[in-house]
């Protein structure tokens, strides 16, 4: 009879993500029976740094993952920028499918793959980082029977992913990241009944399946299946949300993911660039009108000179009553 034990950990960092994780990979124990799967958001281009990181901060050795390594006990694989790492058939797998909250890789694609793939034996930890990446996740691995740890907010330089995910369920574990990783050491030691858990559901087998495809088109199944018409439309393409049940959460046709906190947050940034850029526009059309004023007097025509100006006033008072939302926001012009 096969013998089942926590043997696989899942792990999420954003924003203060890297000193986080140095803590945690410090505090692994070099014997650990699991292995160690790590998504920090990352920029898209270039490359990351991160398992010489972690390699360098505690006993285990990081690698950057690639499809198909094979999951070995006491090793961390690390996500690379622009692909999705997953569990797939017990293996390492990346892929290229859509952003979720704008990003890849994304820690709830993670944490959802090793939920389907592994159930019970799979237990996620939730570290330093903005708005709710990952709860969705979490809620995933602790449906299947998998246990759940969140960085101790007091401690996070960003406390906002390990509160959202303490709001949303009932953490196991609330710890230090460097306690984090005796927690595990006794977690993956612990046998655990596979045959018994619950199955995944059928959004999250579906979501799943679009996370590991390059777009949902592939996989076959209707977009509309995911819920229901939201209203809202997606800040990646423009296309309509589906609302997904219980609610909070939203696909386009696409793919692309977002929670109700990221969209929030995703439409702010585009009303700003919206607001920017009319301020850009209303100050080139007032620079414009003063210099062609000003040929029109060198001309002597003043009447069309005194036209100019008036445009140039209308469209310098025009920018000024957008910039003031702008500045009680604290925002500042990005291409300044």
């Amino acid at each position: 009879m096969t013998r089942y034990t926590r043997d696989l950990v899942v792990v999420g960092a954003s924003a203060g993500g890297v000193e986080a994780l140095r803590e945690f990979a410090a505090g692994l124990p070099g014997d650990l029976a699991a292995s160690v799967l790590v998504v920090l958001h990352l920029p898209a281009g270039g490359t990351s740094a991160l398992p010489a990181i972690l390699s360098r901060s505690g006993p285990l050795p990081a690698r950057s993952a690639r499809t198909g390594m094979p999951m070995e006990h006491g090793v961390i694989y690390v996500a690379p920028p622009n692909h999705h790492l997953i569990v797939l058939d017990g293996q390492v797998a990346l892929s290229h499918g859509p952003t979720e909250n704008g990003r890849r890789p994304a820690i709830n694609a993670l944490f959802r793959s090793a939920a389907v793939t592994a159930g019970p034996r799979v237990t996620g930890v939730l570290l330093s980082g903005v708005l709710d990446d990952g709860v969705a996740g979490l809620v995933s691995i602790a449906s299947r029977g998998g246990r759940t740890i969140a960085q101790d907010p007091a401690e996070a330089l960003y406390p906002g992913m390990p509160r959202h995910a303490m709001q949303s369920l009932a953490v196991d574990h609330v710890l230090p990241a460097g306690a984090v990783g005796a927690a595990l050491d006794k977690l993956s030691r612990e046998e655990v009944e596979v045959h018994d858990a619950p199955a995944p559901s059928r959004l999250m087998r579906l979501e799943n399946e679009i996370a590991t495809s390059d777009t949902s088109a592939q996989i076959g199944h209707d977009p509309e299946a995911l819920g229901h018409m939201s209203g809202f439309t997606c800040p990646d393409c423009d296309g309509a949300l589906i609302e997904m049940a219980p609610g909070n959460r939203y696909r386009c046709r696409i793919g692309h993911a977002w929670t109700a906190e990221a969209l929030l947050d995703a439409q702010g940034l585009a009303w700003e660039r919206a607001l920017w850029m009319a301020v850009r526009t209303l100050d080139e059309k007032a620079a414009l009108s003063r210099r062609m004023a000003e040929h029109a007097r060198e001309r002597g025509s003043t009447g069309v000179a005194t036209r100019y100006d008036q445009l140039a006033e209308e469209a310098m008072e025009a920018a000024k009553l957008l910039r003031e939302p702008l500045r009680a926001a604290g925002r500042h012009d990005p291409e300044a």
